[in-house]
């Protein structure tokens, strides 16, 4: 629901700079802007692109973690799809994100954030784990961690047996010159009709 709330709100507000724009230049020039913005967003989306490709090869040719390589690479798509879609605002957003220097401020905060993300996740398992999620293990961290099987129940009843798959194709046809006597039985105890 929030996500929804957050599209028409976005919605509003390009709709409502385009009017802001259209009343205050005219509506021809307001359709030339939005063509420009997108021309230019797609010149620099394709430059970019193949810099942070070339960047990534180079990565992978050095045996290094393209990690860089892989959040400009994110933030390139984000901003190539923001200048497509049609308004102001969408299109500043996405420059934003294709200009290099704002390119690496945004990096380093989706990096941080990602490292948050990361130590809270850890707090939240050792957590869980003080909690008696161990399952007599020490340091497991799942539960039923150090037993045999998943589920396991130790209430003393073991049942031993065997899988058997019968199809259609493993049981014999029937004969019309044989009558019911002497036709196969399935083995659910049905015959073979």
């Amino acid at each position: 629901m929030p996500i929804l709330l957050l599209l028409l709100a976005i919605g509003v507000v390009e709709i409502s700079v385009l009017v802001l724009v259209g009343s205050a230049i005219g509506v021809l020039p307001t359709i030339g802007l939005l063509i420009a913005g997108a021309a230019l967003g797609s010149w620099m989306l394709r430059r970019e692109g193949r810099r942070a490709f070339e960047a990534f090869n180079e990565a992978a040719r050095l045996r290094r973690p393209p990690e860089r390589e892989v959040a400009d690479g994110v933030l390139i798509v984000a901003g190539g799809l923001l200048v497509v879609l049609p308004g102001f605002v969408s299109d500043v957003l996405g420059l934003l994100c294709l200009l290099p220097p704002t390119r690496a401020f945004l990096r380093r905060r989706l990096r941080r954030a990602a490292e948050r993300r990361a130590e809270q996740m850890q707090e939240r398992m050792r957590a869980g784990a003080n909690v008696g999620w161990g399952g007599g293990m020490p340091g497991a961290r799942f539960p039923g961690a150090g037993r045999p099987g998943a589920g396991y129940r130790d209430d003393g009843d073991v049942i031993d047996g065997e899988v058997v798959s019968v199809s259609e194709d493993d049981i014999p046809k029937q004969h019309p010159s044989l009558d019911a006597s002497t036709q196969a039985e399935r083995p659910d105890g049905g015959s073979a009709r």
